[in-house]
């Protein structure tokens, strides 16, 4: 009888291929996605408007196209209007863009979401100081005075650093300061214009939230004054330092 020819088993057959490697997360989606936080700082800038229009002498020191027009008034002497107040919120807040800018070249290899937390925190500083400023001196924070002053400056100069930051991050229709073209855009391409708007939800959400925000500070001004709301806005800049994604 022949042997048999069945072919002995492999004793070393080839192992599995190495599984793929486990893919790392991204540093930039941990965190909340930005569209969210720049709502939040949307309503905000509301809140702090609320502050410097109704506690500090009407002047805005979030919304600069309102304070160029409140510097005309001013320079035609109109009353209730102060240029002192009107210029000292712009300088302010130019101040404010110029110094981002600064921060922005020291941190140009920064995470996208490294970049936001730095200046939300930046953001918290300022107006926790503005805050603690007003808590301090409840009775000096009227229109024309020192403190009334130095709130204007910090509130401008700490709105002014985040939307120099915010523009650079380039999260589109949010500009958490301005709502003119975020509204122009919402209409022009609603289903009253040319149908074309992918992004209805955040435009409005936007204008509820400064809305939100405004209606929010003025009840606190009229109620207990400039400090808590403040207070309120420098908490939330803190809590979104911390939160924050650098993703959409």
């Amino acid at each position: 009888m022949p042997p048999s020819t069945t072919p002995a088993p492999d004793p070393d057959p080839d192992p599995d291929p190495d599984p793929a490697p486990a893919r790392s997360p991204d540093p930039e989606a941990r965190g909340v996605p930005l569209v969210a936080v720049f709502l939040a700082l949307t309503a905000v800038s509301g809140l702090i408007d609320a502050v410097s229009f109704l506690g500090l002498g009407r002047v805005f020191t979030a919304n600069m196209t309102g304070n160029v027009v409140i510097l005309g008034f001013a320079a035609a002497r109109a009353p209730g209007f102060s240029a002192g107040h009107t210029a000292t919120s712009l300088a302010g807040f130019l101040l404010g863009a110029a110094a981002s800018g600064r921060v922005a070249a020291w941190h140009r290899t920064e995470s996208r979401r490294a970049r936001a937390r730095l200046t939300l925190a930046l953001e918290a500083v300022l107006t926790g100081g503005a805050a603690a400023l007003a808590f301090a001196r409840p009775d000096a924070t009227g229109p024309g005075s020192g403190t009334g002053y130095a709130l204007i400056a910090l509130t401008a100069f700490a709105m002014g650093l985040r939307s120099a930051a915010v523009r650079r991050l380039g999260v589109a229709d949010l500009n958490t300061t301005v709502l003119t073209m975020t509204l122009t855009g919402l209409f022009s391409e609603s289903r009253l214009g040319d149908a074309t708007s992918r992004r209805s939800p955040r435009r409005a959400g936007a204008g509820l939230a400064m809305l939100a925000g405004a209606c929010l500070g003025a009840w606190l001004v009229l109620h207990h004054g400039p400090a808590l709301p403040l207070l309120v806005a420098a908490a939330t800049a803190a809590v979104l330092a911390v939160v924050t994604s650098g993703r959409e």
